[in-house]
């Protein structure tokens, strides 16, 4: 930054200070951070609709063919942006965000707003099977968070900012405030204080009037409820919280399995070929993986399932309708598949969407079986689209009150709060006990950067090792006599343990203080005692790069242990002291609840 505007800068700063509180300028930042991840939520969502625009002619003139390609073209842009622009692998939206929160007190590098906006569209508007809801987001909380730091915003209200930003975008895409709001408590696992409801109330509002502001009153779903809950379809709605639940787990396993099996093609060129030809296929069969899929979503709303099937290689079978059942089915089961070769591949996208549109073709296959069985019964397919929808939603990434709120908001629909609620509670208590973590949260929990509700796990997840590494203890060497040790190393060292290091610097024993007391002051032991003969092995050893804080915690507890080492690359790092980590996890802590 320019000296001029540097000075400039640090004047506002001075008078914000003096003239304005920090709970009114959070609020204002809160106002702004949502106007502008509203605004990035608008322009990925038209740069996408302007790509599938263009592409939607050739599509029809080449008789769907070029649907096989598609992918590939829009999968081979962003490699080479990725490449020679962006220069790192993407990384899954929500999960970046989160592991900055956690260990990176919330900054975002500044591509990371632009890279959302250019990789999202060219994957979903090539016909990627992703959301942008996901890109949206992480474009908006890196926003929020170098705005943060331009402002030179502490690393606490930095990640109440970056949550505002992301109810922002959630409100801007959807048009619920609320759900957004909720959004960032469940995933981003905020207190709901007032304190934090506030600015994310703020946030929403101003995400959802600039989405009002360019796009009018248009609305994602047009959907106007026509038949209320009945309580003689209770059963039908337990059985599909139970449909939907464990559709949550398949769409969560295949995620992981896909990716897996993409992981072991070395090669981005493979996986990208790959992808774009398995995605091609996907789509030349069933057209309604193309993209996001809202235009199926309304077709089902709307009772059109010919048009949301599209044109087919099936369409003379179309007819009965257990043909037309079965392709909603084979949607619901190519979604999660689609979804996760387009990420897979070096696409870019949410999975969020996704999980709408595989629950909403759920929830309709449901209804149909129930209406077709020839057993008189009949209920609302309009309906059973909507409630699976937050079915998926609820399993998928275990927030069952953002899917209740979301789907009752965009739909208008809180007549079907209690079925919502039905559905939504079912699917989430099957998939929570099946699954411990979700999608977002998996790769986190293992390397100890999750965030949690509560606040002991918490806590010990914003705690660096690097805080709480001490490195001012004195090195012996094995071959040491105990003379040398004691003037070389005791006499000079204001701890009672020294680590035994060989030549190479890795740590084979240590020898706490108590161990050569006794023969201390017995001078004809000087040079005939060795430190290989006095060092014995630490209790228990703590590694830098898969050890997370609350595995050292649970280390000093089963070993009783005052002080750990560390191994650091295979290597001696230092010492943590049981003291000086619960001192830094009651700082940490205090921090957190104020």
């Amino acid at each position: 930054m320019p000296y001029s505007n540097k000075k400039v800068l640090t004047r506002f700063l001075k008078w914000r200070y003096r003239n304005i509180s920090n709970r009114t300028f959070i609020q204002i930042m809160s106002l702004i951070v949502g106007f502008l991840a509203g605004l990035v939520a608008v322009t990925v969502k038209n740069t996408t609709y302007f790509i599938e625009s263009l592409l939607k002619k050739g599509i029809v003139f080449s008789e769907n063919q070029l649907y096989f390609i598609l992918p590939t073209i829009g999968l081979t842009l962003v490699y080479l942006y990725v490449k020679f622009i962006h220069k790192e692998p993407l990384q899954h939206a929500v999960s970046s965000i989160i592991f900055s929160l956690s260990k990176k007190r919330g900054l975002l590098k500044l591509k990371d707003i632009y890279t959302p906006l250019i990789t999202a569209p060219l994957t979903v508007g090539f016909g990627g099977s992703v959301g942008l809801l996901g890109p949206a987001v992480k474009s908006g909380s890196a926003v929020s968070s170098n705005l943060s730091r331009f402002f030179h915003i502490d690393a606490k209200t930095r990640t109440l900012l970056v949550a505002c930003a992301s109810a922002g975008a959630i409100a801007s895409i959807f048009q619920s405030p609320i759900a957004a709001i909720i959004f960032a408590v469940e995933v981003f696992t905020l207190d709901l204080t007032m304190m934090s409801m506030l600015p994310l109330l703020l946030a929403s509002i101003s995400g959802v009037l600039t989405s009002y502001f360019f796009l009018g009153n248009e609305v994602l779903f047009s959907f106007s409820l026509s038949e209320g809950f009945k309580l003689e379809d209770t059963a039908f709605y337990v059985l599909l919280g139970v449909g939907t639940g464990f559709a949550s787990i398949y769409f969560t396993k295949m995620y992981f399995a896909i990716l897996s099996l993409f992981k072991k093609l070395k090669s981005p060129k493979y996986k990208l070929l790959v992808g774009g030809v398995a995605i091609g296929i996907m789509l030349y069969a069933i057209p309604p993986l193309y993209g996001e899929g809202f235009g199926f979503i309304n077709n089902l709303l709307d009772g059109d399932h010919l048009k949301a099937l599209g044109t087919t290689p099936f369409d003379a079978f179309t007819d009965n309708i257990w043909v037309v059942i079965a392709l909603l089915f084979g949607i619901t089961i190519f979604k999660a598949i689609a979804m996760t070769t387009t990420i897979g591949a070096g696409g870019a996208g949410g999975v969020f969407i996704p999980t709408m549109v595989m629950g909403s073709a759920l929830g309709n296959v449901v209804a149909k079986v129930i209406n077709n069985l020839g057993l008189g019964l009949s209920v609302s397919e309009s309906n059973f689209t909507l409630i699976g929808m937050a079915g998926l939603i609820a399993g998928v990434i275990h927030a069952p009150l953002t899917a209740i709120f979301l789907i009752a908001e965009i739909t208008g629909g809180y007549q079907l709060f209690v079925p919502l609620m039905i559905t939504a509670a079912i699917s989430y208590l099957i998939t929570k006990n099946a699954l411990d973590y979700t999608i977002y949260t998996k790769e986190l929990a293992k390397i100890g950067a999750l965030l949690s509700h509560n606040k002991d796990q918490m806590v010990l997840g914003l705690m660096e090792m690097d805080d709480v590494v001490e490195k001012n203890f004195k090195p012996v060497h094995p071959k040491m006599s105990l003379g040398e040790m004691l003037h070389q190393s005791v006499s000079k060292s204001k701890r009672n343990l020294f680590p035994v290091l060989d030549d190479e610097k890795k740590l084979i024993g240590i020898i706490v203080l108590d161990d050569i007391r006794p023969m201390m002051f017995d001078t004809e032991l000087y040079d005939t005692v060795f430190v290989k003969n006095l060092m014995h092995a630490p209790p228990e050893i703590i590694f830098y790069e898969t050890d997370n804080m609350k595995q050292v915690m649970k280390k000093f507890q089963d070993s009783g242990a005052w002080n750990l080492p560390v191994i650091k690359n295979g290597k001696y790092e230092g010492f943590i002291s049981k003291s000086k980590m619960l001192t830094a996890y009651r700082r940490k802590l205090i921090n957190y609840s104020q």
